[in-house]
């Protein structure tokens, strides 16, 4: 690929970078309802697991609109779940972190307890 070739093709992955998922989700044929709702339940999803942040629902719309209240719950489902792998994976490496230094600590305690005088 030329220069110039890449030069575009960085472009195009820095503006698709750019996109919003509702953006993403209307170029993929998803109703804009959908999106909307799907967007409004991701940031919902994080929320509940970071116990912080936004609790964002249209709830007449939601009442009202099939498209968006499906987007809504899937969004929140999705989020929520990726949210909650990620801070079980967080949890997991300081465990592991802590378990190794642990066995360092003990191999060395064990190294000075039997090293001859």
């Amino acid at each position: 690929m030329n220069n110039k070739g890449w030069c575009v093709g960085v472009v195009m992955v820095v503006l698709v970078g750019c996109q919003s998922t509702h953006e993403q989700m209307v170029q993929q044929g998803y109703p804009p309802a959908f999106a909307d709702g799907y967007q409004d339940g991701c940031v919902s999803g994080h929320s509940a697991v970071a116990a912080v942040g936004d609790f964002v629902k249209n709830v007449p719309r939601y009442l009202k609109e099939k498209q968006y209240s499906t987007g809504w719950d899937d969004g929140f489902q999705q989020c929520q779940t990726s949210a909650q792998t990620q801070e079980d994976q967080g949890y997991r490496n300081r465990w592991d972190d802590r378990e190794r230094n642990w066995e360092q600590q003990r191999s060395q305690s064990m190294g000075r307890a039997f090293k001859s005088d």
